[in-house]
């Protein structure tokens, strides 16, 4: 029963483990999740989770009441989803954890090729080799038959004849592949009367795991994430919906503040005590009253002189804002304004920013620079990665920049986004083992892109440079990898570098 294994779980272990449930897509759901909650909790670690997996759980075998690890009774798809998981993250977790993990996967009874497989490459992760070979005997059997087969370009019918192949052999194996929903098993028979090559192998595209997700899945969990889109959806419109019926119930000193506050943003001058007096509604309001508040302000549309002393009254109110509120005046007063930024900031807007993100870093993070930087559109322009990089440099603490790092991780980069890398890496960013992983990992992914770019091969000298102690062998290889593509006059000066790491280690 998969709901009582999930209770042996704690709260954000279960999490993983519901996502690890939901089929193909899991092992990067997973990673997302497990990426948000280390950037809650940077000392959060998969440690019990692991353990967890690895307890001792009683079970019926054969008609025989045996003990098992809890990892064993899950399903397959778990199974596999659950070791390409660790693949990505594998240098951030406890070796032994790994180990003991691994132990008791082969304990299993019902062995599975990509199960066999997947746990011999995460033997090869942790060792740090790439000796050897993945393939069975049996693989390579098939792919030495496949290379005869295809050896003459003459043949016809190739690809028909192998998959029919297949679908004999895999009749015959006792394989979780051997049984596939019968709405396919139709769809493949009336499909056959085709012999075009191309159209064939498009049809039979390798859908096995798909189609065992489908019935390995649990209904209880599509019901439940079916209820959670529902229920997110209609969140939404009530949000929308309270949002402009606020609007008739905002307190009448609410509503006598909005012209006073106005009339001070249409001026340069007049900012005394009475104006601070005038903003302390903002405590008063609800979210959806903040968002109507603000509407009504048209603080997107204030003349960017008088933003300094409106930041300047902001950060003067006792308390401070509450997280909710600050995330609503920094997105209506700033965000547009810098989205269309395509000339340098004005001074008045660098001031603005900058006071507001020293007092408020977390919302500014979150819903001024994160938007910035997801903005695929347009990509990220000078102006705006010459503001971004001031606020790094001048306004951000280690913790904040590590969110502005982890939410580059995430984006597609760009001239203007290597910018902000870069400004990341000169403050000493102070990186765990997963995140230089992924970010090695990313940049490796980047460099085909970036082959010519002086800005990249400058960024990579900088790693390479001041990162030299969190190069593990896993992460040396990889920005090998990356450096193969190099292609400006920096690749010497890369390499030299690089050995130079390998010699120390």
């Amino acid at each position: 029963d998969v709901k009582s294994r999930l209770h042996r779980f704690d709260g954000r272990s279960r999490l993983l483990v519901h996502a690890l449930l939901s089929g193909a897509a899991g092992p990067n759901k997973a990673q997302t999740i497990f990426n948000k909650q280390r950037r809650s909790d940077p000392d959060f670690n998969l440690t019990s989770f692991l353990e967890t997996l690895c307890q001792q759980e009683a079970c019926v075998h054969e008609d025989a009441l045996v003990s098992k690890p809890l990892v064993c009774l899950f399903s397959e798809v778990f199974k596999r989803n659950l070791l390409c998981f660790l693949h990505f993250i594998h240098p951030g977790v406890p070796r032994h954890n790994l180990q003991h993990l691994l132990q008791c996967l082969t304990q299993d009874h019902r062995e599975n090729q990509w199960s066999c497989v997947l746990i011999k490459q995460l033997y090869r992760d942790i060792e740090g080799t790439r000796k050897g070979t993945l393939l069975s005997s049996k693989c390579t059997e098939n792919l030495r038959g496949l290379c005869e087969r295809f050896s003459d370009q003459n043949t016809k019918g190739r690809w028909a004849s192998c998959f029919q192949e297949m679908g004999t052999e895999q009749a015959d194996d006792q394989t979780d592949f051997s049984v596939l929903p019968q709405k396919k098993r139709k769809s493949d028979n009336l499909d056959r009367d085709v012999d075009d090559d191309a159209q064939h192998s498009k049809r039979v595209k390798m859908d096995f795991c798909t189609a065992q997700d489908e019935e390995e899945g649990l209904p209880e969990e599509k019901e439940e994430s079916m209820r959670t889109s529902q229920q997110d959806h209609s969140s939404a419109s009530k949000s929308q919906t309270s949002s402009h019926q606020s609007s008739k119930v905002l307190s009448d000193h609410i509503k006598a503040a909005v012209p006073v506050i106005k009339e001070l943003l249409d001026t340069e001058s007049g900012w005394d005590k009475s104006s601070v007096s005038a903003l302390e509604v903002l405590h008063e309001c609800d979210p959806d009253e903040v968002e109507v508040l603000c509407s009504m302000l048209s603080l997107s549309e204030a003349p960017e002189q008088s933003l300094p002393q409106f930041c300047s009254c902001l950060l003067e109110l006792s308390p401070d804002l509450s997280h909710s509120t600050a995330s609503a005046v920094i997105t209506h007063l700033l965000l547009g304004r810098i989205l269309s930024l395509v000339e340098p900031a004005s001074r008045c807007l660098v001031t603005a920013v900058m006071s507001l993100c020293t007092r408020y870093p977390r919302p500014t993070c979150q819903d001024l620079i994160e938007p910035v930087l997801r903005k695929e559109q347009t990509g990220i322009r000078s102006a705006q990665a010459e503001l971004l990089c001031r606020l790094v440099e001048d306004c951000l603490e280690p913790h904040h920049r590590l969110l502005v790092f982890r939410t580059i991780l995430e984006v597609s980069w760009d001239e203007g986004v290597l910018s902000v890398i870069h400004a990341l890496l000169d403050s000493k960013l102070e990186l765990n083992e997963v995140d230089f992983s992924l970010f090695t990992d990313q940049l490796c992914s980047q460099s085909p892109q970036f082959s010519k770019s002086m800005k990249f091969a400058k960024m990579l000298l900088s790693v390479l440079s001041k990162y030299q102690s969190h190069v593990n062998a896993a992460c040396h290889h990889t920005l090998a990898s990356c450096l193969s593509f190099n292609e400006t006059f920096l690749k010497k000066s890369l390499l030299a570098a690089l050995k130079r790491i390998s010699l120390c280690k």
